[in-house]
């Protein structure tokens, strides 16, 4: 019998099993295609190919264990979307292991050259990527990033269509996909490993010895904060995985002019934004959109919080011209009250005077000396203790890869099959046919080397 798997009204592909996966999906409740099946009378079917897409391996140095899906996570993107193949690249390191997906009944190889659509998490070394492919990856280039100049003129060179995870967003520009919630968990996490080791009041395990987010949780059970004051600059997942933590433990929550005001005999916790420690230079009243727009008409307003914080966690986005909040006179202030800085959002010569350096998952903790405006021991007297991990997410591996997964097949797959009719797909690709999209022409004088 011929049998017609069809969805939008658009014949998608054309089977003669009828033990098919996506019969079986179909009789599971869990595929939205409708069947439809009709006698074959002798007449030869057409078999649509599928398109290949290839989980690839991570290369990069430090290695990263995490990846786009985990096998279960495959099997249930294979069952919703049976024109898709899909192939494993072997990866030793990689949080799960070939077996699971060789177990999940996926083709486990070291040579993925037949897909067309190769996903990763992290940068491809130039010398891996294959010519003529489609690339997802987190490229750090749209900022012109100096250190992967190199990577974008490659992937132009090898007429790659790169599609770049950090600009997968929907039609008002809002991220799609992304690590943000899990660098908030674990970030704060470590902020509160910072505060015990500073005050040699406990001694948490670090992260990524833990066998997840369950576990990791579970260590905090052993912990009580004393009765201190917690800022969390930030509005999306990065602040939004913090506050996870933070609730966890049961901090309460408190409103910005009573953390400012009052004094309390519990730890407590206020979240504040970009107009809780930004004001406009002329004095008048302000929005959202206006500092958006242009924050060089506004100026830190971050001190008042500064004198009566003793525990600061960022989880804010910073901007191109927005005002430097914690300044190194600001750190010299008698006034100043912050002795740990969990800094997740992590920019360089940016927000953060304390933050001069990232530091590692291995080694998270160093000290800034306000006076000296250089590093000292983490838990030196008079020194901030700061914790700039740049890749806190690779802490819980497996749980960071489960929720990636679940945002990549909820936005991005379905795009391939529905002839991207949101342009998730369009809005993300940065390179096609050896040149850069008309989104990103912004960075050709920077592929050039002009700027």
């Amino acid at each position: 019998m011929l049998i017609l798997i069809c969805k939008n009204n658009k014949v998608r592909l054309i089977y003669q099993d009828a033990n098919s996966s996506a019969i079986k999906a179909e009789k599971s409740k869990t595929n939205p295609y409708k069947i439809r099946i009709f006698p074959m009378n002798g007449i030869k079917p057409v078999v649509m190919q599928p398109i290949i897409f290839a989980l690839i391996k991570e290369r990069k140095d430090p290695p990263d264990r995490r990846t786009v899906f985990s096998p279960t996570k495959l099997r249930e993107v294979q069952e919703l979307f049976p024109e898709a193949k899909f192939l494993v690249e072997s990866s030793a390191i990689r949080a799960f292991p070939d077996v699971a997906y060789k177990n999940a009944e996926f083709t486990v190889s070291e040579d993925v050259t037949a897909a067309e659509v190769l996903i990763g998490v992290k940068e491809v070394p130039i010398d891996f990527l294959i010519s003529g492919k489609k690339y997802f990856f987190f490229s750090h280039t749209i900022k012109k990033q100096e250190y992967n100049r190199e990577l974008l003129q490659a992937v132009l060179f090898k007429n790659i269509e790169l599609y770049d995870h950090e600009v997968i967003t929907d039609q008002n520009g809002n991220r799609l996909i992304g690590f943000g919630r899990y660098a908030g968990l674990v970030g704060a996490y470590n902020g509160i490993r910072a505060w015990g080791e500073r005050h040699k009041s406990w001694f948490l395990p670090p992260a990524s010895t833990l066998s997840g987010l369950k576990a990791m949780k579970a260590k905090l059970d052993e912990i009580n904060l004393p009765n201190i004051k917690i800022c969390l600059t930030g509005g999306g997942r990065v602040a939004g995985g913090a506050k996870e933590i933070l609730d966890y433990l049961k901090i309460r929550q408190v409103y910005v002019d009573d953390f400012l005001n009052m004094e309390f005999d519990e730890p407590v916790y206020c979240k504040i934004d970009v107009l809780d420690y930004n004001k406009r230079i002329d004095g008048e009243p302000a929005t959202q959109k206006e500092f958006f727009r242009d924050p060089t008409t506004f100026e830190s307003n971050f001190m008042r919080f500064a004198k009566v914080t003793q525990f600061l966690i960022t989880g804010h986005f910073y901007g191109d011209g927005a005002p430097q909040f914690l300044t190194q006179e600001d750190a010299r202030n008698p006034d100043f009250k912050i002795e740990v800085v969990a800094d997740i959002s992590c920019d360089l010569n940016g927000p953060i005077a304390s933050t001069i350096r990232t530091s590692t998952l291995e080694d998270p903790f160093y000290g800034y000396d306000p006076k000296t405006q250089k590093e000292t021991n983490f838990d030196a007297p008079g020194a901030i203790t700061v914790m700039a991990v740049d890749n806190l997410p690779c802490a819980l591996p497996m749980d960071a890869s489960e929720g990636f997964g679940d945002m990549f097949l909820n936005h991005v797959m379905p795009a391939f099959f529905n002839d991207d009719k949101d342009g998730i797909l369009e809005r993300a690709r940065m390179t096609k046919n050896g040149q850069l999209t008309d989104r990103f022409k912004y960075l050709q004088e920077f592929v050039e080397g002009k700027e």
